[in-house]
């Protein structure tokens, strides 16, 4: 009768995680919908932004802006690593995926230092080689522009006082619903033929250059279109990376569920054979006393 209990008290463990991932899985996929229906809007946005950010750059050739090399300073500059991880587990390899990219990506550098956008990769690197400047939590709910400026605002401010040399942005691009992958991402400094190998990356075609006329001159032009392009790159970012979240915890939960079912099912098979055993020896051990009884 043990036996029998033990197999009641799993089964039971067994159907409230089951109602656990079933539950979790009905809220990533309402998420996900209102993820991909953002993410139809920014994506034209995103992509334009890229486009347009290259033909302006094609047409402005050599100009001496820290926005085209690295803020001159004594020593070497950090590049700085911006990773975007999310605040909640139970997604699968979602984030291991991005954050073995962001290690990947830091041994490329040289300086590395790590600004991280998510509990999750604030824990993973907190015990890391790799130094961690600044973290921001956004609490996993969809993104907004606020967002996106908030994280703007401080690279800008640290790459043009000179603190960061190059910015790199490590995000989870949305493919479709079954293909997900990390991205990296170059934001600074600008550089055109970076930005032409994103856009053929992503299935655009060949940019040609152009030529424009700046006024009232080059760098005022850029002083002022940068920040919102560097904005519109970490808004897309966050974007891409809270519908590719939902999709890996929604595949996550749902592949739980049907890892639990299975259990159970092979729990519910084995309580069976148990309980039939038990009545079975029950039957044997009354019919045995009886004969006793009856010599």
């Amino acid at each position: 009768m043990a036996n029998l209990r033990d197999v009641q008290l799993r089964m039971r463990a067994v159907r409230q995680t089951l109602q656990v991932t079933k539950a979790m899985n009905l809220i990533s996929t309402a998420k996900l919908r209102k993820g991909r229906r953002l993410l139809e809007d920014t994506e034209p946005f995103f992509t334009r932004i890229q486009k347009t950010m290259y033909d302006i750059l094609s047409g402005a050739g050599a100009m001496d802006s820290e926005f085209f090399h690295k803020p001159k300073r004594d020593g070497d500059g950090l590049a700085a690593v911006i990773g975007i991880t999310s605040d909640k587990g139970l997604a699968g390899g979602y984030n291991a995926n991005v954050c073995h990219q962001i290690n990947a990506l830091c041994g490329e550098l040289k300086n590395p230092i790590l600004v991280l956008i998510g509990s999750i990769g604030c824990r993973y690197f907190a015990r890391s080689p790799y130094k961690i400047l600044e973290n921001f939590s956004f609490k996993s709910k969809l993104p907004d522009m606020d967002d996106a400026k908030e994280v703007t605002d401080y690279l800008m401010s640290q790459y043009l006082w000179g603190m960061f040399s190059e910015v790199h942005i490590v995000y989870t691009h949305m493919y479709s619903a079954v293909k997900i992958m990390p991205t990296v991402r170059q934001a600074l400094p600008l550089n055109a033929g970076k930005i032409q190998e994103e856009i053929a990356n992503s299935g655009g075609q060949k940019r040609i250059e152009l030529q424009f006329e700046y006024l009232p001159s080059e760098k005022a032009v850029f002083d002022a279109l940068v920040p919102f392009y560097i904005k519109g790159l970490v808004y897309g970012a966050l974007v891409e990376a809270y519908a590719s979240e939902q999709s890996a915890r929604m595949s996550a939960m749902d592949e739980a569920s049907k890892n639990a079912e299975e259990m159970l099912a092979s729990l519910q098979i084995h309580y069976n054979r148990v309980r039939q055993a038990s009545i079975t020896q029950e039957v044997t051990e009354i019919i045995s006393g009886s004969s006793a009884l009856l010599e």
